[in-house]
């Protein structure tokens, strides 16, 4: 049985570290585990086959759904926009037969469509094994460790693209070529969609618990030319129509018998998850305006380096 004080806190922890280059799927298999008792069945319960009877996986579910909501009332504005230009170029493909895109909203609303169906197509065809599988403390305590060494080598590899690019950029100007100013970043809209594609690739990674579906969705991003705060806008972007296609198939399941008995504590671990993913959102977005993913690189591989010792013994 589910506890309003579980519930809370799993809540505060799933909004929080959804966001969060940390894997939220991962803190949420981790972090009962560690507790032991009555949390850690919580964990073993959610990993059986049927996953219609799993009350935590249900649980879980719900939570992200809550930090969706959040992530669509924070980019509210960017929202509207995105799917004002979907549907003025699919109207146009059916007016004109014309395959245009004439504003940046139209081509950013087509990058996120592409890019949100490699995770689609994976994960209708494989939830069940990266569940039943992958979602147990020692597998997802080496994912984060991965996911730590991720972030690290993404920043490297980020930063000598970068000093490539500005080297460039320099020798341009010294040559009047370029005019002054800029930092050699690429602006979201310039992607094309087979970068879309690759990125959209990179985030079904974090379908294994442990793989922070933000953090390797921006370190794509950044290989690809991007800054930290428009890969982290993004990643949070592609994220919205992802968590919601996944809660349409498992939320259901709350309205059986996963379900019965925790209606009031799904309502309050939704409730803290999504105050939590809205904090956490605006302040990601300001901190990565200046800031990189290096702390959280060390964070995961420490983190997922204590629990490998503490669930292999």
């Amino acid at each position: 049985m589910l506890t309003y004080l579980q519930a809370i806190i799993i809540g505060l922890l799933q909004g929080v570290s959804e966001l969060f280059p940390v894997s939220s799927l991962g803190h949420s298999v981790l972090v009962p585990a560690l507790i032991g008792g009555d949390w850690q069945h919580l964990v073993t319960e959610s990993s059986q086959d049927n996953s219609e009877s799993s009350t935590y996986l249900s649980f879980i579910v719900a939570l992200h759904v809550a930090t969706a909501v959040s992530l669509l009332v924070y980019y509210r504005r960017d929202w509207e926009r995105i799917i004002r230009g979907f549907i003025r170029s699919v109207v146009r493909v059916f007016r004109e037969g014309l395959w245009e895109m004439r504003s940046s909203d139209e081509r950013l609303a087509w990058l996120i469509v592409i890019a949100t169906i490699p995770v689609g197509i994976t994960g209708l065809l494989l939830e069940h094994v990266f569940r039943t599988v992958f979602a147990k403390p020692l597998a997802a305590a080496v994912f984060l460790t991965i996911n730590g060494a991720i972030l690290l080598v993404g920043e490297r590899l980020r930063r000598r693209a970068e000093l490539r690019t500005n080297q460039v950029v320099a020798q341009r100007r010294s040559v009047g070529a370029l005019a002054a100013g800029g930092t050699g970043h690429r602006q979201l809209q310039t992607l094309d969609y087979r970068e879309a594609g690759v990125i959209g690739l990179f985030q079904t990674l974090a379908l294994l618990a442990g793989i922070s579906r933000s953090g390797i969705t921006m370190v794509a991003g950044l290989l690809r030319g991007l800054d930290h705060e428009d890969a982290a806008k993004f990643a949070f972007l592609l994220a919205t129509p992802a968590i919601f296609g996944a809660g349409i198939l498992k939320l259901p399941a709350l309205f059986g018998s996963a379900g019965a008995h925790i209606h009031g504590q799904v309502i309050a671990g939704s409730l803290v998850a999504a105050a939590g993913a809205y904090v956490s959102v605006a302040f990601l977005m300001r901190y990565f305006r200046t800031r990189t993913l290096t702390p959280f690189g060390i964070y995961c591989l420490v983190g997922g380096a204590i629990c490998i010792v503490r669930f292999a013994l």
